[in-house]
């Protein structure tokens, strides 16, 4: 579907390109979320800096896979969508990608109102914590159906900003090691197993929660909604896409210090997100505990936000391309209008609170399983991204990848099937 207004101004100076800025804020924080937070939590607090490697690895597989997805939706020659992209290859990625949209945005959303709910009862002293769900998801709700775009975006940069004083002052009051944290990053070391998730199943979910699965697909939905169309924006993208994704690496790097500092030398294992918040109590006093809610409860509704909002585009413009092949969808209708987009945003927000009846998993098992999970779908998807960015049928002759493009998509695809293959043992090794 195409919008109708006209498109922004090409910013020419440093005020301009930071005034344009936005989407990359919004991509972030949905990918943010919990997966993010217990995974460089549990990393942190069970291995200590071991498992940096991990998380840079997948960041840097998220910038590089999301900026050639990003480079589809901009350049290519036909000025269709990533989703009309999938069309081309098969008839049936559009269903596919729809179908498992579906089930990962409930999901994910599972573990997103488990966290919400304990963070709410941990913040304001009480109540139950379903009740605070339910009451958050229908205030996510509210601003999903009466916000534009524009009044995401700009809640968005509120929560960066509770996330910021945080995360990142809990941190700086553990006090971080950078050389500690160095040789994390370029070590690649693998050490014993330790407490309830293996070091497997910690990598691959943080290749799932840190390097992304199908959210990665959210970000040309939401640079369309800016009006970015054409190659004369790939730059704007670019710093866009670089700038959020800056703040992911503070943020994600906050986490793993408080794990890594705070829990990892009493020797304790995570298994709750209790065990981090009680032992920052212990150690920092009420405030600490309470400031570290705060960001988890940032962390999460953020999520619930940019799910909804990313899921309704999704799988609202697989249903378009279907009924477009069959001459029944109309270009001028906007997404936010129709039918299937309210369902999966409705969907998205309260089918997962199922998930706060007595009995369910805990927050932490939740959201190391789904995220791991997660990756299984990644073959598809990089092996599609890949054929669609080297052909020039489908990109055009001067934007299809290369050779050193080739080369990273190659190690991306290689990347992706080692991940899934791992999630896959792991999970089943869990169980």
């Amino acid at each position: 579907m195409t919008d109708t207004n006209d498109a922004p101004p090409v910013p020419k100076t440093f005020w301009q390109y930071i005034r344009s800025m936005g989407p990359g804020i919004v991509i972030a924080l949905t990918w943010l979320g919990g997966g993010d937070l217990v995974d460089a939590a549990v990393a942190g607090g069970n291995y200590g800096y071991a498992l940096m490697w991990a998380m840079a690895l997948a960041l840097s597989v998220r910038f590089i896979f999301v900026s050639i997805l990003a480079k589809y939706q901009l350049c290519n020659q036909h000025q269709e969508s990533v989703m009309a992209g999938f069309q081309r290859i098969h008839p049936i990625m559009p269903l596919f990608i729809a179908a498992v949209a579906i089930i990962l945005g409930h999901f994910y959303g599972a573990y997103f109102v488990k966290g919400i709910g304990e963070a709410s009862n941990q913040i304001f002293g009480g109540g139950p914590p379903w009740v605070w769900a339910t009451l958050w998801m229908c205030v996510a709700a509210l601003l999903m159906f009466k916000g534009a775009f524009d009044r995401i975006e700009f809640v968005f940069y509120i929560i960066l900003a509770l996330l910021s004083l945080s995360l990142m002052g809990v941190a700086l009051w553990s006090g971080p090691n950078p050389a500690e944290a160095a040789k994390g990053v370029f070590l690649f070391s693998l050490p014993e197993d330790k407490g309830s998730f293996g070091v497997l199943l910690v990598v691959t979910s943080l290749i799932g929660a840190v390097g992304g699965s199908i959210t990665n697909l959210f970000y040309p939905y939401f640079i369309k909604k800016k009006k970015w169309q054409g190659p004369k924006y790939r730059k704007l993208q670019l710093y866009d896409l670089a700038f959020g994704v800056c703040a992911l690496i503070v943020l994600d790097l906050a986490v793993w210090t408080i794990g890594a500092e705070i829990l990892h030398p009493t020797g304790q294992t995570v298994g709750s997100i209790e065990d981090l918040a009680n032992l920052l109590k212990t150690t920092l006093g009420r405030w600490g505990e309470i400031i570290f809610y705060l960001g988890v409860f940032g962390a999460l509704f953020s999520s619930v936000l940019g799910d909804a909002l990313g899921f309704g585009y999704l799988v609202e413009d697989a249903t378009f391309m279907r009924n477009k092949a069959k001459g029944l969808a109309s270009e001028n209708t906007k997404p936010e209008k129709t039918r299937i987009y309210k369902i999966i945003v409705l969907w998205t927000i309260f089918s997962p609170l199922v998930w706060m009846l007595p009995g369910t998993p805990g927050f932490v098992a939740l959201t190391i399983i789904v995220n791991a999970a997660g990756v299984i779908v990644l073959p598809v998807l990089s092996g599609s991204i890949w054929l669609m960015t080297s052909k020039k049928s489908f990109i055009g002759a001067d934007f299809k990848n290369k050779w050193w493009e080739h080369a990273v998509m190659a190690f991306l695809f290689c990347l992706s099937i080692w991940a899934s293959y791992n999630s896959i043992k792991a999970i089943i090794g869990y169980f």
